[in-house]
């Protein structure tokens, strides 16, 4: 059972957000699945298998599994259109969010994703003890974003993880209109046992969705100020669906020597 280690949203390697993405034959033990994220303590193992309606992806954390993750995606379309099927100019994976369709483009790969349903919410006080700055809006969908008032914020904060755990969302975003890009955000994951996720596609999908309103603009460029960093190229896509596109690198391939089975 080989594995493949691929930075995604970046063209150069050591940067960006890695993924594990394992393609095999059929599904092991979800047992199985959980352990082998929590050894690769990446912020995602992707696994997929072959059935008769076409792939079937599911992403695992070091802590869960989860419904819908964008950086894995990019990995996992990159693997199969490069190592499994070359000719493929477009990829489907049946997911936990739907099918999600991935297409090879001049400059990388352009994902379809369903967009979620966003609120404003009060800002608290424990959200401000959380980030360690207070925002100046904040916003629920499946993650929670919270607006500050510049870039610099974004950037300098420390986090408390802990208190991160203690309010809205699956994960945390901090996110600021850019100086050089539309956006710029910082994605936190204490929930799903990670501390900050380097470039978070999942997240974008919804950070765009406000920002594209906010800026009256469909196509947004954003950046993920991580300590490895990483852009993204979002666009709306009608009322309820976003692209979020970017290239990915491979950094080796490895073999499982342990039975899956």
């Amino acid at each position: 059972m080989k594995q493949y280690l691929v930075d995604a949203f970046t063209d150069q390697a050591f940067s960006g957000n890695p993924a594990a993405v394992c393609v095999m034959d059929k599904w092991p033990s979800e047992e199985f699945m959980m352990k082998l994220a929590m050894e690769n303590n990446l912020s995602e193992t992707a696994f997929i298998v072959k059935e008769e309606k076409g792939y079937h992806l599911r992403w695992f954390t070091p802590g869960t599994e989860v419904e819908l993750c964008g950086h894995a995606t990019l990995a996992s379309s990159f693997v199969i259109m490069n190592y499994y099927e070359p000719n493929l100019l477009q990829v489907q994976f049946h997911t936990l969010s739907g099918i999600l369709t991935v297409k090879r483009t001049e400059t990388g790969y352009e994902m379809d994703f369903p967009t979620f349903e966003l609120k404003e919410i009060p800002v608290t006080d424990a959200m401000e003890e959380a980030f360690g700055v207070r925002p100046l809006k904040a916003i629920l969908g499946l993650d929670l974003i919270c607006v500050f008032e510049s870039e610099q914020r974004v950037r300098e904060m420390k986090p408390d993880k802990e208190k991160l755990t203690e309010i809205e969302g699956r994960i945390q975003n901090a996110t600021a209109r850019g100086k050089e890009v539309d956006c710029v955000s910082r994605s936190f994951c204490p929930k799903i046992a990670i501390e900050e996720d380097p470039v978070c596609g999942s997240a974008h999908v919804q950070i765009a969705d406000y920002w594209t309103e906010q800026l009256q603009k469909d196509e947004i460029y954003a950046y993920q100020a991580s300590k490895r960093g990483g852009y993204l190229h979002c666009k709306k896509i009608g009322d309820n669906r976003m692209a979020i596109s970017g290239n990915a690198v491979m950094v080796s391939v490895s073999e499982l020597k342990v039975e899956p089975y």
